[in-house]
């Protein structure tokens, strides 16, 4: 295959809920043993990136800022492109910050952009239908989606991630989303910039079957699926066909030896 980096998706792959996988960070420390480039691809935006770095390091992931990933990065040089300064946030507060000067939108009145993330259990009707409110009243105002994933599993099991919120925003305004993390490609390839390396030379390493292995497969990426986090069997009748199928993260290392 004559790879040369690696994208690792964290939630789902390196932990589950606050526990570690198993052998994760012993595939860290290989793969910085062996000098192969990589970054953390996470379309999670409850928390900043240095918040998601601490708590990571705080499991014995050995993982930096710089080398996170997130869709607020992408949104945020989105919005700054297209010159949309007045912005809705339906963000936690945290991950608000990250937008530093922008002019922020409290209630419901015109707004450039509604950016949407993940809330959580935060998301209520009342804040959902602002957010409607503030779309249906202008054409022109953005619908921008921090990804588009379906769920995630929790310690306590599957919860509703950004893409069902988003979905439904989108129908009832008649919006097309602007989607700044995974699966779309334009995230894959802001990662592939920064490795400096073509698409056919990096692998994805996720636990979501269409998020991380259809959005890499789709960008020009190889993809292997792990069986942690979210992965359920059905996975493998969906059609998409990842590069390979491992246990966990920690079966990396011997696979990347036999076939990268």
């Amino acid at each position: 295959m004559d790879l040369g980096a690696i994208l690792f998706d964290i939630d789902g792959v390196l932990h589950v809920g606050e526990q570690p996988v198993a052998g994760a960070a012993e595939t860290l420390a290989w793969c910085r043993e062996a000098g192969i480039p990589h970054l953390f691809l996470t379309n999670t935006t409850s928390r900043p990136r240095t918040a998601i770095a601490a708590r990571l390091q705080a499991m014995g992931l050995p993982v930096t800022e710089e080398e996170i990933l997130t869709p607020v990065q992408a949104a945020i040089a989105w919005l700054e492109e297209q010159g949309r300064r007045r912005i809705a946030l339906f963000v936690p507060e945290a991950t608000a910050n990250e937008f530093g000067d922008f002019e922020r939108v409290e209630d419901e009145s015109p707004a450039r952009a509604v950016v949407v993330g993940d809330l959580g259990e935060a998301w209520d009707f009342r804040r959902l239908n602002r957010a409607f409110r503030i779309l249906f009243a202008d054409s022109d105002c953005a619908l921008v989606a921090l990804g588009m994933t379906r769920y995630w599993r929790a310690a306590d099991g599957l919860r509703l991630d950004v893409g069902p919120f988003v979905t439904a925003l989108a129908y009832a305004s008649d919006r097309e989303p602007v989607v700044t993390g995974k699966p779309d490609r334009h995230f894959f390839e802001a990662a592939l910039e920064r490795l400096g390396l073509p698409a056919a030379r990096v692998l994805m390493v996720g636990d979501d079957i269409r998020g991380d292995v259809d959005g890499a497969r789709s960008a020009g990426l190889h993809a292997v699926l792990v069986k942690t986090g979210k992965f359920r069997p059905q996975d493998l009748e969906s059609g998409i066909r990842p590069d390979a199928v491992l246990d966990s993260v920690a079966d990396l290392p011997d696979w990347w030896s036999r076939h990268a």
